[in-house]
């Protein structure tokens, strides 16, 4: 039972970095705007709302695991 849920978060987090790669990559171009929002000290705002929201997005995938672990064992103890 735990490699299927592993094996699903393992999926999971290829496929949010499959989306995020063109993102990051978009983003090493314009450094000109890095620069600007830098010297402005808005940088670290985006730096932080971007870490919240990928916290968030893990302590998620880990409540659903737990979660999906804890069905999978009432399931297998019914049968």
């Amino acid at each position: 039972m735990y490699p299927k849920s592993q094996a699903f978060l393992r999926k999971s987090l290829w496929a949010i970095m499959t989306f995020l790669l063109p993102v990051f990559a978009y983003a090493q171009e314009n450094a000109n705007t890095a620069d600007g929002m830098r010297a402005n000290g808005k940088i670290y705002v985006v730096v932080l709302v971007i870490s919240t929201i990928f916290v968030g997005i893990i302590l998620f995938l880990i409540y659903l695991e737990r979660r999906i672990r804890k069905i999978e064992k009432k399931s297998s103890l019914k049968h």
